[in-house]
């Protein structure tokens, strides 16, 4: 008899989102209207769970009774027909692993229950065919990491792991042929080239005497691996030539400085001519001229890193910037989701290894036209819409889930990203210098395993993205994406915050590409690794794939051994595992046992060889003088008149709207956002710039800014050009935000097609790193920094030719600057213009001139608004300033022929009335009360501009939905509550638990410090009985010496299994935790608030609206799936119904105030009785209103279709507000391109509650 039982739970209508979703994606993809419905049924096998556990998760874990069905082991009576789908073995599976989270809080005394998912699609439809089956299973199962799944239950879900086999020896590699290695690399699928094992083979042969296991070939291709060890940009490039041409001579020249450059730099030393050399030549030759005394060298390198001094509570502290760019491009073209979300992970990671905090993120992507049909989609690859859509799910959910402001999401659109995506991200990050120790490691010391546990995902992850794909790719590269886990690495940035713990550690590395034989075999010259004490997944794994397996969320620190304990009770308190895994030793080799043999034993100085350096020539073509990309005028606007031109320009896919794609990105956490993505009263002037305070303990006005210049076209055209002014926008683009481009930073990522021995192809690399060290030089500022991928190539088709230029600068939050125009009564506009020479290259001298000008009017005021000219011209950046809000533009001195142009580096600027033009700027135009557009003898509305630039994409990332309900009115309730506390207390005392994929923790803790409380924030701890048994003692403990609780944000256990907040709502049932919260809401008259996440928790229980906690049933209120179907993150205005509530006692019904939402399950949902009541008893706290400042259902002020626009309700007595908008993420100078109050006061309401 099966000892596994199965439960089946099916969104009821009208919670059915995704179900209808998909049928409507199915009809698409298919081109059919034989599909009538869908319905989706989540499976739940569960073992080793008891009867009285079982079923209390039925109502609290496995469903909502208020949004599901549930049908125990079978499916109903369907006229259907069915596809069930679940992740393959090994692949992690987050919905099952919080399901067993869950349940663990259920019965903690017991072993961890195990839990195995997967998912029945039930297709209606009287014509639906056995092939119309196929091509759903082929639209939702990518083979990467799903499969069909079987419908018979198991007997049970133990895992039958083979003990592995001892690590094989390759019996006679010393004395195989040249030709019997070429054909093992490709036997074995190595990254590696033959010229490479056959040095192996001669290494082993003379130097170690010996044949190698497969785990040393398997490590030495990892560690030689491009992706790894750079190969392609470390060829030796023996002959560069060049065509001639007007275009062509500033190449030349650019190679001439380089070459020039170099002697100064290295003098007679002799240095191969690489790609390499060309990308880092910039930094060391403005080093030697003293241009970058901001630099942070050191041995350790974990990402670009620059010394500023931040002002923290009026003190000048010294502190250090970090930033990095990493692409994950090869996986994410496999497998969308989880390829994106590892992508920023590893970008995360990166800068985390270095000890610093991660607060701001930006996501640069690369797609072919995701509209597309899928009956289009090339044999090989997946449908583009799927990539794309795929993609910005994963990104946005870990950013989202591991609590990362995403400050600018731009995706761009060109066939060559057929190929492969371009799959980018770039962070942010900082900490104070004292917080990181940099120390060689020595004989003695240990390496420490920090975070996650290790699986297949990710086995050869660095070879796999070092190679091209072909049509195999998709079912051959499976084990090769990584898996995310954001919750993991969460805990991993809030422990690297604590200055003891940073110091402890003298050198670290991430677990990114190459897995433990790098991440650990990196730290020291000389090391012995113990695989056998790597934590795993699951059993199985065999010494290979311990030694190269890249599962995420995972550090190697190496520390002095008499802190090992204190480095593992630090890490337990943040829930996570800290094991031993390596000692360094004093002979230089990497030395690897597992089950009590050496399987790996390599000299480092062969490893650091790298390999056989590559040789290689370049042939730089010369761009095409008939079609300058710059001077040319545009597809868009050939044979059209001035008003035609200006909508196909609006309409450009590289130009349109991409709103519904950048707002399913959180961009306000962390309280510290200074430019929302989107700007101005209707929130539709894209920003340019990501702009943030750093986060410190107290309050600053330090912060960063980020830009990015790119264009697929200009590159394709003239890939020197195409660097010169990628360095050139990204650096105007600081400049237009307020800061200083002689100070900016740079670091740049390089993306192009598989060179093999092609010379025009090495050209393509070679021109663009030449444009980016001319432009380096001239503007005297250098990258940093940097990242290349080298694969982007798929059959006969390549990427386009790619350097994206990063620019960071710092600025002083008060000077930063929008994109909004700010002014309708006749603001003057002017414009800058890139002064270039015949080559149509910057004149460097004088722009810089130009940017100091422009900077220096910024800092006296005198600018009030500023977006750079790039694609689509001079039109395209006066229309991004005016959609905002909604103000006119006339245009009095811009020429037809110059405005569409792509003129790069230049900025059109809007002017305090009163202030004079910037030297070097021209007036251009003025802004009107006229919601229009007026160039050339041309008007246009902004109406029908807004209606061309929103259409083309929103089939594919809508903001549009139709709420069911359309009634939202709004009844005042002005009567206080008469509650009041006992006892007055100074110092209010603040309980903040954190769960499992909680991520507003520092935001809630720093907002009640500034309204004067004292804080508490407790991890919560599950990964052991203990744990969790130890968690639940300090929850009684915290909340009965605390007078609030307070539940904030985030995605606890990552919003799963299938609904938010299940996670707290469970831990929270804890018998002995209820008793504590009532004593506190009953006894001693405390307050509790929820916050989003928080929010969710707190109705699951009941507290809101009832007061206590109950069984919830099928008539209680609940909060679901935004009826857009994605996660939604923007600022609202929300209008106070009621001031029954403590918590806004500051407020009174009417005030309108700006808010940050970020969720995918907001839409608050009760019947018509709930609601009466609600309204009648004025526990409708909040509610979401237009413009106009009226409760709404449209979804661009209502963001998830909250019935009567509930954004916040109450307990009956108003001590426990349960609201979705973050309050907490507010303070001076944040989101400056968003008008409204942002300071609602709700934290000193609570506070002051027990002061009165």
């Amino acid at each position: 008899m099966s000892r596994v039982r199965r439960i089946y739970a099916e969104k009821r209508p009208g919670y059915d989102v995704a179900a209808r979703q998909l049928c409507q994606e199915l009809r698409e993809a298919l081109g059919t209207e034989a599909i009538s419905h869908v319905r989706i049924f989540q499976r739940y096998d569960v073992e080793g769970l008891s009867d009285a556990a079982f079923e209390s998760a039925r109502g609290i874990i496995f469903s909502e009774p208020n949004a599901d069905t549930l049908y125990d082991e079978t499916l109903p009576q369907l006229d259907a027909q069915l596809l069930a789908v679940e992740y393959l073995p090994g692949q992690y599976d987050q919905r099952a692993d919080s399901a067993a989270q869950c349940l663990q809080l259920l019965s903690p005394e017991q072993a961890k229950p195990k839990v195995a998912c997967a998912k029945v699609y039930a297709i209606e439809g009287n014509g639906v065919t056995g092939e119309m089956m196929e091509a759903v299973a082929h639209h939702v199962i990518n083979p990467v990491e799903a499969r069909r799944a079987s419908m018979e239950k198991p007997e049970t879900l133990e895992m039958q792991a083979d003990v592995p086999a001892d690590v094989a020896v390759i019996e006679g590699f010393t004395q195989m042929s040249d030709k019997a290695l070429g054909e093992m690399v490709a036997r074995m699928g190595m990254a590696m080239s033959a010229e490479d094992l056959c040095f192996c083979r001669d290494y082993f042969r003379d130097t170690e005497k010996r044949d190698p296991s497969v785990t040393e070939l398997r490590a030495i291709d990892t560690y030689w691996s491009d992706h790894c060890r750079h190969t392609t940009f470390l060829t030796a490039i023996d002959e560069i030539t060049f065509d001639d041409g007007r275009f062509a001579a500033p190449v030349k020249a650019a190679y001439e400085l380089y070459v020039e450059t170099r002697k100064d730099v290295y003098g007679a030393r002799k240095k191969d001519i690489s790609l390499m050399d060309m990308a880092t030549l910039g930094a060391k030759a403005l080093r030697r001229m003293g241009k970058l005394d901001d630099l942070d060298a050191s041995d350790e390198i974990n990402a670009c890193s620059i010394v500023v001094t931040a002002n923290v509570d009026g003190r000048d502290e010294p502190w250090l910037i970090m930033f990095k760019n990493e692409t994950h491009n090869h996986p994410t073209e496999i497998e969308g989701f989880g390829g994106a979300a590892t992508c920023i992970g590893g970008a995360i990671r990166d800068p985390l290894s270095g000890r610093s905090y991660v607060y701001q993120a930006m996501r640069i992507t690369g797609s072919g036209d995701p509209r597309v049909p899928y009956s289009r989609t090339r044999a090989g690859k997946l449908p583009q819409r799927r990539i794309t859509t795929t993609a910005a799910q994963g990104y946005s959910s870990y950013g989202n889930q591991i609590g990362l402001a995403a400050g600018k999401v731009q995706e761009y659109y060109h066939p060559g990203f057929v190929a492969k995506r371009m799959e980018l991200g770039a962070v942010i990050a900082a900490t104070p210098r004292d917080h990181v120790r940099r120390a060689q490691p020595e004989p003695g010391d240990i390496v420490m395993l920090l975070g996650g546990r290790t699986g297949r995902d990710g086995c050869g992850g660095a070879t796999g993205s070092s190679k091209a794909h072909n049509a195999q790719s998709l079912t051959t590269c499976g084990a090769e994406v990584q898996k995310g886990n954001a919750p993991t690495e969460r805990c991993i940035q809030r422990l690297f915050r604590h200055a003891e713990f940073a110091q402890m550690i003298k050198r670290c590395n991430d677990f990114g590409a190459g897995g433990v034989c790098v991440a650990v075999g990196e730290l020291a010259p000389g090391l012995v690794i113990e695989l056998d004490a790597v934590p795993k997944k699951y059993d199985g794994l065999d010494g290979t794939e311990l030694a190269i397996s890249e599962s995420q969320e995972r550090m190697a620190c190496v520390i002095a051994p008499d802190l090992l304990e204190r480095f593992k009770q630090m890490a337990y308190e943040e829930n996570l595992e800290a094991t031993q895994v390596a000692v360094v030793t004093e002979e230089a080799r990497l030395v690897m046992h597992w089950r009590g043999k050496t399987i790996v034993d390599l000299s480092r100085a062969f490893l650091d060889t790298n390999g056989v350096t590559q040789h290689a020539e370049a042939e730089i073509a010369a761009p095409d003088e008939a079609a300058p990309y710059l001077t040319k005028k545009p597809d868009f606007a050939k044979d059209r008149t001035v008003r035609e031109a200006w909508l196909a320009m609006l309409s450009d896919l590289n130009i349109c709207s991409q709103k519904g794609l950048v707002e399913r990105f959180d961009g306000t956490i962390g309280a510290g956002t200074i430019l929302a993505p989107y700007g101005g009263v209707y929130r539709d002037s894209p920003n340019e710039a990501m702009a943030a305070l750093i986060p410190t303990p107290g309050e600053t006005t330090t912060a960063t800014l980020m830009s990015h210049g790119y264009d697929p076209e200009l590159n394709t055209w003239s890939p020197f050009h195409g660097a010169v002014y990628a360095v050139t926008e990204s650096l105007a683009k600081i400049c237009a935000a307020g800061g200083d481009v002689s100070r900016a930073r740079l670091t740049f990522q390089e993306y192009f097609e598989r060179l093999n021995r092609n010379k025009l192809s090495w050209g393509k690399p070679a021109a663009a790193l030449l444009g980016g060290l001319s432009a380096q030089l001239g503007f005297g500022t250098a990258s940093i920094g940097g990242k290349d991928s080298m694969s982007g190539t798929f059959e006969d088709i390549h990427v386009p030719p790619t350097l994206v230029s990063f620019a960071v600068g710092m600025v002083d939050a008060r000077n930063v600057v929008s994109t909004d125009l700010k002014g309708a009564d006749g603001h003057r506009l002017a414009l800058l213009t890139l002064p270039v020479d015949d080559a149509l290259v910057p004149e460097y001298d004088k722009a810089l001139m130009l940017y100091e000008s422009l900077h220096q009017a910024i800092l006296r005021g005198d600018v009030l608004r500023a977006h750079t000219v790039g694609r689509g011209g001079i039109a395209a950046a006066v229309t991004m300033m005016a959609m905002g809000s909604r103000i006119g533009v006339k245009l009095t001195d811009v020429a037809e022929e110059e405005l569409f142009l792509p003129a790069y580096g230049g900025i059109v600027v809007e002017l305090k009335p009163g202030a004079p033009v910037p030297a070097g700027l021209r007036e251009i135009g003025v802004t009107t009360e006229s919601a229009t557009l007026s160039a050339c003898g041309m008007t246009l509305s902004l109406s029908e501009a807004h209606g061309a630039w929103s259409e083309p994409l929103e089939s594919v990332f809508p903001t549009d939905a139709k709420a069911k309900h359309t009634t939202a009115p709004f009844i005042p309730y002005e009567t206080r509550s008469a509650a009041r506390p006992k006892l007055q207390i100074a110092k209010p005392r603040v309980f903040i638990p954190s769960f499992p994929g909680t991520n507003c923790e520092l935001d809630s803790e720093k907002a009640f410090r500034r309204a004067g409380a004292e804080t508490d924030v407790f991890v919560f701890r599950n990964l052991t009985a203990k744990g969790i048994e130890e968690s639940v003692e300090a929850l009684v403990r915290g909340i009965n010496a605390a007078q609030i609780v307070m539940l904030p944000g985030g995605f606890s256990a990552g919003d799963e299994p299938d609904g938010s907040g299940k996670f707290i709502a469970t831990a929270l049932r804890n018998p002995r935790i209820m008793e504590a919260i009532m004593n506190l809401l009953n006894q001693r008259d405390g307050l509790m608030l929820g916050i989003c996440n928080g929010f969710q928790a707190l109705i699951k229980l009941g507290l809101v609206p009832f007061g206590d906690i109950v069984e919830t049933d099928d008539t209680c209120p609940t909060l679901t799936f935004n009826t857009i179907g994605r996660h939604q993150s923007m600022l609202v205005r929300t209008r106070v119904a009621s001031n029954l509530s403590p918590w806004l006692q500051y407020t009174k019904p009417g005030d309108v105030h700006t808010v940050a939402v970020s969720h995918g399950e907001g839409r608050f949902v009760a019947g018509a009785v709930t609601l009466d009541r609600l309204v009648k008893n004025g526990q409708i706290a909040t509610q979401y209103v237009d413009l106009s400042g009226k409760p709404t259902m449209d979804v661009r002020h209502n963001p998830n279709g909250s019935y009567y626009a509930v954004e916040g309700i109450t307990s009956p007595d108003g001590r426990v507000l349960g609201k979705m908008g973050h309050s907490e993420r507010s303070g001076d100078n944040l989101y400056k391109n968003v008008d409204g109050n942002k300071y609602q006061k709700l934290f000193e309401g609570g506070v002051d509650y027990f002061k009165l």
